[in-house]
């Protein structure tokens, strides 16, 4: 595996991962997860953050590209309620960098069976700035549905995380 696999939290102390059961995955056995870096930016977020996140793949069409990426392949876009704002600005982020030689690819993300030992810790630093320099658009909006239901819907590569916390309007 070349790039390199990440857990992203907002607590700065873990030594070890140990497998656990995730109540929003459909999975019976405990995991250790992570996710590598082409999908870290998903997780640029405080933990319990609704967010809509989207960018084309080799599915997307030339249609969906223009509607909702201005006709940019390569563009990303996050969108988080304004409720969350805030939040966003005030959390400090870690990213562990995770051995990759137990995961094995689940979706999008990667999945260990074993316990964890991380091979370093990373501050994220700001997050508006960070999104900022890595090229994603970051979109805050007064709730996430119904746009969510519109991008659900097309061919984007979407990934929607911890909406069950989005406002309902």
């Amino acid at each position: 595996m070349k790039t390199p696999l990440w857990h992203v939290s907002e607590d700065s102390t873990i030594e070890v991962f140990h497998p656990h059961h995730n109540e929003l995955h459909a999975s019976d056995e405990p995991l250790v997860y992570a996710v590598d870096t082409r999908y870290a930016w998903l997780y640029w977020f405080p933990r319990d953050c609704p967010r809509a996140c989207w960018s084309a793949n080799e599915d997307t069409t030339d249609e969906d590209v223009e509607r909702w990426l201005d006709g940019d392949r390569a563009r990303r876009v996050a969108v988080i309620e304004s409720g969350w704002l805030e939040r966003l600005r005030a959390v400090r982020l870690f990213a562990y960098r995770m051995p990759p030689e137990t995961f094995e690819p689940w979706d999008k993300f990667f999945v260990s069976r074993e316990t964890v030992r991380p091979l370093e810790i990373v501050e994220l630093g700001d997050l508006l700035t960070r999104h900022a320099e890595a090229r994603i658009e970051l979109r805050i909006a007064p709730t996430l549905y119904p746009l969510w239901d519109k991008v659900t819907g097309s061919t984007l590569d979407f990934s929607g995380i911890r909406l069950r916390n989005a406002v309902r309007a």
